[in-house]
């Protein structure tokens, strides 16, 4: 096999590999994008499970002290 053949297959091998390696980094990124949703997603759901939590804490110490 001569040179330039090598080169060129050389050439070939390094552009199939390039590639692959730009579809493994935007499916990196999506996968940071989901996970960073998913968790904004699930501060919310403890904020507000937070706040349900505390008004009833609140109204049961409201009724303790209703009924002393």
């Amino acid at each position: 096999m001569d040179q330039e053949t090598r080169v060129a297959l050389l050439e070939q091998s390094y552009k199939q590999v390039e590639a692959r390696i730009d579809k493994i980094e935007v499916k990196l990124d999506d996968l940071k994008d989901d996970m960073n949703s998913g968790q904004k997603s699930l501060i919310k759901t403890v904020y507000v499970t937070m706040a349900a939590m505390t008004t009833v804490i609140i109204s049961a110490i409201g009724v303790m002290i209703s009924m002393t």
